[in-house]
């Protein structure tokens, strides 16, 4: 199974992460990397690796980077294997991989993800599972708010195994992104219909009542609490990014208020 899927990593200055990602990706014949202008040393660590093949292209959005990586970079293997420079794959995972002999009807396989914080695994996170190994032509990329989603046309499988995240980049590089990505999500959830809505972004929309779930939820619910401060940092940043959120809806709303418009 091994040889024929290819991994594709999207990458922008990822230095502190791609090093290790490829690392554990050795077994592949090739890893296609998708860079949309790196600055720092992401070329030149993926360089090192003889069975890396880097394209470029400006980014435009997750969902269409996602669909030109998967599409149109050349990839002969019939599985795709998405990846985040930040996903690290454990030898467990790459054996069960191996041995898998997909039946017709099965288009994808999920993968769960155990979260690190400086590489410590954490008992929990809100991380979902994703659909990580997909068979190509029976998946389609959607935006969805600040990321994508992948649509699978077939069954899914879920995998024993788990992905390690294990995002290593500076605290300010993550506080950047953040306003970035919840300025899409603070749009996302303001032109959507309230029924269309699930309950934890119905409690987001209240601008107020995000952040004391989150943290409930990480500590107590998750149980993150008992991990000592990886556990505590990790909840400071999911009610960061809440925070974000919650503020990017308040000022959405005085814009409104401003424009005579009733707030959503």
């Amino acid at each position: 199974m091994l040889a024929d899927i290819t991994p594709v990593i999207l990458t922008y200055n990822e230095a502190a992460n791609i090093g290790r990602s490829l690392d554990r990706l050795a077994w592949a014949r090739e890893v296609v990397i998708v860079d949309s202008g790196s600055t720092d040393e992401t070329l030149a660590i993926a360089a090192r690796f003889p069975n890396v093949r880097t394209v470029h292209r400006p980014f435009d959005t997750h969902a269409q980077q996602w669909r030109f990586a998967a599409t149109e970079t050349g990839i002969a293997t019939d599985w795709v294997l998405r990846l985040d420079a930040d996903y690290m794959m454990e030898p467990a995972l790459r054996d069960e991989i191996a041995a898998l002999v997909p039946a017709a009807a099965t288009a994808a396989y999920e993968i769960a993800f155990s979260y690190c914080i400086d590489g410590r695994p954490l008992r929990a996170s809100l991380y979902p599972a994703l659909p990580v190994l997909f068979r190509q032509g029976r998946a389609r990329f959607e935006q969805d708010g600040h990321t994508e989603k992948l649509r699978i046309d077939g069954a899914v499988v879920r995998l024993a195994n788990r992905l390690l995240h294990d995002d290593r980049k500076s605290l300010e590089r993550w506080l950047q992104s953040q306003v970035r990505y919840q300025a899409s999500e603070a749009e996302k959830l303001s032109t959507q219909p309230w029924a269309a809505l699930g309950w934890a972004d119905r409690l987001r929309c209240t601008r107020v009542l995000g952040p004391p779930a989150v943290a409930f939820h990480c500590l107590v619910l998750k149980g993150l609490m008992f991990d000592g401060k990886a556990g505590l940092l990790y909840t400071a940043q999911r009610v960061t990014a809440d925070l974000i959120l919650s503020m990017h809806l308040l000022r959405r709303d005085l814009q409104r208020i401003g424009a005579g418009k009733p707030s959503g």
